[in-house]
């Protein structure tokens, strides 16, 4: 199996090149963002407890960590296209539950289905944007890659949260929006071209676990380490925020609670933006630091019950996620070898999607006993120790490896 880069121009015509899979990324993402300022809603329809609601959060990312786990190789073996033509079909089926819903187990079926897809995005569509790109366009297609995932993550609730605040169909029309974008990223993948050049017809799943291969041992530590605390931020605040906002701020508006979750992914873009000028190596423990400062913003917004505090927190800690996402995200898919960079790319986001889970369904289970406030005042606490240790390491032992895209 060989890969192939800059793939854009192949078959002689003008065809899709790496913005175009990038688009197809952040649609893709979006859809799992997607109810995240509606949960308040679906709590008075159905009526359930916080913990529920993170557990309903957790069933999305133990998706997205199983599918990495057993398929996160298999872009590498399959091709690009073919997983992201499944992952579109499985965003679509999750949008679909979500319409349909009457109750808990389509609510469940739905976060399941969303983290199958972007499970299979995370790899394989990272891989394929870089993949995409030519010569001389690598580090773009790097951020663009980064920037998709955290960017579409941010749109999701923000666009849930306007439509469901602003308009008669506040539990329907997002995912028929959805539903319209997915059918524009699939026509779009159909039309990408191949980057793996020799790829199997649908060879048996080959469960890979979480390895890397050697070249990347010395990297992988630190940078799995930072984008562990930064996911963990991030799922504080797609799962907890809104609640936080209506129980605790007295924000009830739907827009501003979409909007205050896209604060802190737009900020994490921004990150992103800033990474090559800084430079990887550099950018990993900055990074870090950055995002203990916006930790301690939201910390003190949950003691002084402050809105402008908590969006400080989100723009803060996003940019220093951003910054430390991007650096370990450079590093590790630069010393992967191509032929295994999207099995690498898979392995490192099972561990960040470890970090948006596990710690989020303990702030759930701690709110039930504490109190919201307390909860998140241990978890920022936690993730403050979590990430100060790790751009510690990164600042104490610069990690080595390659930048995007090299071969």
């Amino acid at each position: 199996m060989i890969v192939r880069d800059g793939a854009g121009d192949a078959g002689g015509g003008r065809r899709p090149g790496y913005p175009a899979a990038a688009v197809v990324f952040a649609i893709g993402m979006a859809g799992t963002t997607l109810p995240t300022p509606l949960y308040g809603l679906y709590q008075e329809q159905i009526g359930f407890s916080e913990l529920l609601v993170t557990v309903i959060f957790a069933v999305y990312a133990v998706a997205v960590i199983t599918v990495l786990l057993v398929a996160g190789n298999y872009s590498d073996e399959v091709g690009r296209r073919p997983v992201l033509l499944c992952a579109m079909a499985l965003s679509a089926a999750s949008a679909g539950c979500f319409l349909l819903q009457s109750g808990l187990p389509l609510l469940f079926a739905g976060r399941l289905l969303s983290g199958c897809a972007a499970g299979l995005l995370s790899g394989a569509a990272t891989a394929a944007v870089i993949e995409l790109a030519g010569p001389g366009q690598k580090a773009r297609a790097g951020f663009a890659a980064t920037a998709a995932n955290m960017g579409g993550l941010g749109c999701g609730p923000l666009l849930s949260g306007l439509l469901a605040q602003y308009t008669s169909w506040p539990l329907t029309l997002p995912f028929w929006v959805h539903l319209g974008l997915v059918a524009v990223a699939t026509g779009i993948t159909w039309f990408m071209p191949e980057t793996v050049a020799e790829p199997k017809r649908w060879p048996p799943l080959t469960p890979q676990g979480v390895t890397v291969p050697p070249e990347v041992k010395g990297v992988f530590p630190s940078a799995s380490l930072a984008a562990f605390a930064g996911f963990a931020l991030l799922g504080l605040f797609t799962a907890v925020a809104p609640s936080f906002d209506a129980r605790t701020l007295g924000v009830h508006n739907l827009a501003v609670s979409g909007a205050v979750v896209f604060s802190v992914f737009l900020a994490s873009t921004v990150g992103q933006s800033l990474t090559q000028r800084i430079g990887a190596r550099l950018a990993l423990p900055v990074g870090c630091g950055i995002l203990v400062g916006g930790l301690l913003l939201v910390a003190s917004s949950l003691i002084a019950e402050s809105l402008l505090l908590l969006v400080l927190g989100a723009l803060c800690g996003g940019t220093g996620q951003g910054l430390a996402f991007r650096a370990a995200l450079t590093l590790v898919s630069g010393a992967a070898p191509a032929q295994h960079r999207g099995g690498t790319i898979s392995a490192f986001f099972v561990v960040a999607y470890t970090g948006i889970s596990v710690p989020v369904v303990g702030v759930g289970a701690m709110a039930t006993w504490l109190g919201l406030r307390q909860a998140g005042l241990i978890f920022t606490g936690c993730v403050m120790l979590l990430a100060a240790g790790a751009g510690a390491y990164a600042a104490r032992r610069p990690p080595a490896g390659g930048v995007v895209g090299r071969r």
